[in-house]
């Protein structure tokens, strides 16, 4: 049992080391959060609890193929310094499996949420709340920070090496 406990432990220093150091899975987090967050908070969106499902597993899906896609591209760097065809194939694949993923999870989001009257709603919602407009501004910001000064500071340490 203490084993299998473990295993979770193993499995979030994994996550959080994805969110750390990916950019793309920085990406997809906030998509994903801003989305649901739409979604629950206002109710601008009509949506089935099967479409919420569908949303919800797509985004599982991508997430977890952005690890796969970090965990092989981490395996190939360990078994060679020099980018071979090989190598190049693993990695663009693997890449690959996540634009897949992301692509077909986005156009089932228009299927799904494709609502001009929610949109219309959401337009006339914000200049009526402008204190939730900051907000959202201001979320918009931080998530942009969140997204890309990890990899920022990551650059200026690995140009100082």
């Amino acid at each position: 049992m203490k084993e299998f406990i473990k295993g979770f432990g193993y499995a979030g220093r994994g996550v959080f080391y994805c969110f750390a150091n990916e950019r793309n899975m920085r990406v997809h987090l906030c998509f994903t959060l801003y989305m649901f967050g739409f979604l629950k908070l206002y109710d601008f969106f009509e949506i089935s609890r099967a479409e919420f499902g569908v949303l919800l597993a797509l985004c599982a899906l991508v997430l977890s193929l952005e690890a796969v896609n970090t965990a092989i591209e981490r395996a190939v760097d360990l078994t060679t310094t020099e980018i071979t065809p090989v190598a190049k194939i693993a990695k663009d694949a693997a890449a690959g499996a996540v634009l897949i993923s992301a692509v077909f999870s986005i156009i089932a989001g228009i299927v799904i949420m494709y609502q001009p009257e929610a949109f219309r709603k959401m337009a006339e919602y914000y200049p009526e709340h402008p204190v939730t407009l900051a907000v959202l501004v201001v979320s918009v910001i931080a998530s942009l920070v969140f997204v890309f000064l990890p990899s920022y500071i990551k650059s200026k340490k690995e140009k100082k090496k």
